[in-house]
């Protein structure tokens, strides 16, 4: 193997190899050396901290490097690529702390950090078959991860997730060898001259992994039955590592655009329409993931930062529910929480609903500037969902004096990152704050509490968890298959 250095210095792209590779091999020295694991995994994710930071802050540096250079094979290395791996350092940094003083295994923190790795080789790679060979390994290194319990129910779980992201790569390494076909090339620019039926494969693939649509119905049962610190890295990054591909797809080619950003709306709609009626705070927080990630393909050019903020806020949530006394909304209404909880709580959710002086808010203002008109009014009534969703949270009873704590240890550490990074983060997009964008942003997280307030806390509804089941997941990806190539012809 040899690569040509394009745009950079061989120092620099020596580095980035030693970086793209280091989280591998840390994983297994850690099992060598299993009394510095903790050690040993942090320091692997500050390295990607560093790395992401410096690419998220100067959107002129581009690292490119040539692989294989017959076959296509390219790591391209931006300032899109650094907001994802920045979310990523960030959120496996987080669990990390969270896990630090519990009884967590050298094989826990050896997989978390080969999945942290094997996330960042998905962001970086510009070609079909090294994306295809990093989300097989984000499969392996997630169901060992969902299934660490080594509980019934947890391996039912994990193999459940595992058959699903199978057969979804499966379908898209049918479409990426046709693209080969085509163009002798794995190269992403080959989908512009590949077939429709290439491109129909590759997609089924990518939204089946991504959780995008009614073929990301996976999600909700595997991130909300994981465990607390595991919740976190799925919401909060791994699953981003299939919607990254389709946002570089659409930001290279225009003939994709239209088909990614309608995926994102639809998706948008869709996971907000069954949080608004979730009665489980975790199954909240999933269909919640689905519908944000709806938002980053629905204006790819502001995908980056979108993923940064809802990665740093999800992960958040999923911690500070994990330490609720319950997960049932009802029964949290009926039992005050402790404040300081609800403080983290309502901070988390204001972000995301986009309220002013948090990240979100910014997001939410860069993703609706980037919509085009046919997106608006499907976009706003997501927003509109996504703060009546959230309104069960901030509206929650408090007390300041509970009988008990039950917080786990590493917990303030953790979030106080995460929200302290949501605060932060506003310097990528400070020109946000203006009068004109804080209206609308405020007016519809006041329209959604009041909606929340009136209507939808006197309505309980229960959506019918069928699209869920195995058999149906599976029967899903073949109409979205016939859809998909129906869209191309189209």
């Amino acid at each position: 193997m040899y690569y040509l250095i394009k745009n950079m210095t061989i120092d620099q792209g020596t580095f980035s190899l030693i970086w793209i590779i280091l989280p591998l091999f840390v994983g297994f020295i850690i099992y060598l050396l299993p009394t510095l694991d903790r050690v040993l995994a942090i320091a692997v994710a500050l390295v990607s901290f560093g790395y992401g930071l410096w690419h998220a802050l100067d959107q002129s540096s581009v690292v490119t490097l040539q692989l294989l250079d017959n076959f296509g094979i390219r790591l391209l290395i931006d300032n899109l690529s650094g907001f994802f791996i920045l979310t990523n350092a960030i959120v496996t940094t987080a669990v990390i702390l969270y896990c630090w003083r519990s009884d967590k295994s050298a094989f826990f923190y050896s997989q978390a950090i080969i999945l942290h790795g094997s996330v960042n080789a998905v962001f970086v790679s510009a070609d079909l078959i090294s994306v295809y060979v990093a989300l097989e390994v984000i499969s392996i290194a997630a169901f060992l991860l969902i299934a660490y319990p080594r509980t019934n129910r947890s391996i039912w779980v994990g193999l459940r997730y595992l058959f699903v992201s199978n057969t979804a790569m499966l379908f898209y390494l049918i479409g990426a060898v046709l693209v080969y076909q085509s163009n002798n090339s794995f190269a992403f620019a080959g989908l512009e001259n590949a077939s429709t039926k290439a491109i129909a494969f590759i997609f089924l693939g990518l939204l089946t992994k991504g959780g995008i649509f009614v073929s990301g119905l996976w999600l909700p049962l595997t991130h909300s039955e994981a465990e607390t610190p595991i919740s976190a890295m799925l919401s909060g990054v791994v699953i981003k590592a299939g919607v990254f591909p389709l946002v570089r797809f659409s930001l290279m080619m225009p003939e994709i655009d239209a088909n990614v950003r309608f995926f994102g709306m639809v998706a948008a709609l869709l996971g907000v329409s069954y949080a608004i009626f979730a009665e489980d705070t975790k199954r909240l927080l999933a269909f919640s993931t689905v519908s944000q990630l709806g938002f980053i393909l629905a204006a790819p050019a502001a995908g980056g930062f979108y993923a940064l903020t809802h990665g740093l806020v999800k992960s958040a949530l999923f911690l500070i529910a994990g330490n609720l006394p319950s997960r049932n909304i009802k029964e949290l209404k009926e039992n005050p929480i402790p404040l300081y909880l609800w403080i983290a709580l309502a901070i988390a959710s204001c972000s995301i609903a986009g309220f002013p002086l948090l990240a979100g808010f910014g997001a939410k203002v860069l993703n609706s500037k980037n919509l085009v008109s046919w997106q608006v009014i499907g976009m706003n009534v997501a927003a509109l969902g996504t703060a009546i969703s959230f309104a069960k949270f901030i509206f929650l009873p408090h007390v300041s004096k509970p009988a008990t704590t039950g917080v786990k240890k590493g917990f303030w550490v953790a979030i106080v990152l995460l929200l302290g990074g949501l605060v932060l983060a506003n310097a990528f997009y400070y020109e946000a704050y203006t009068l004109a964008n804080i209206v609308k942003p405020v007016v519809t997280i006041a329209l959604g509490w009041l909606a929340h307030l009136l209507i939808f806390q006197k309505v309980s509804i229960k959506l019918p968890r069928t699209p869920e089941r195995l058999n149906h997941l599976i029967g899903v990806m073949s109409l979205m298959l016939t859809f998909l190539l129906w869209m191309e012809l189209a």
